[in-house]
């Protein structure tokens, strides 16, 4: 994707003056926005992470390392494993 050629052209034309224009449009809807009132966004909650999930994690991070290869890559069936095996883990 490039720039669109009606805001190519006069940028290419005259580099400060496109510059100005394109500040002086921002400054308007910024206006029109404050009288306006800025549209109430609600807040996204994050869900809690619970407490199996979070033992689980540090399992997995303790177990993995068997099931990975010297260069960091998974060996054949390793996150599969690796999964079990820190279900397993947190299990007991």
């Amino acid at each position: 994707m490039g720039i669109p050629l009606p805001i190519a052209f006069p940028l290419a034309m005259d580099p400060q003056g496109s510059v100005r224009a394109i500040e002086q449009a921002n400054m308007d809807v910024n206006r029109v926005l404050d009288r306006a009132g800025a549209p109430d966004i609600p807040k996204v909650v994050k869900r809690k992470a619970s407490a199996y999930s979070r033992k689980y994690k540090t399992a997995f991070k303790q177990v993995s390392s068997r099931f990975k290869n010297k260069n960091g890559t998974w060996k054949k069936g390793g996150f599969r494993a690796a999964v079990k095996a820190a279900h397993k883990a947190v299990k007991k």
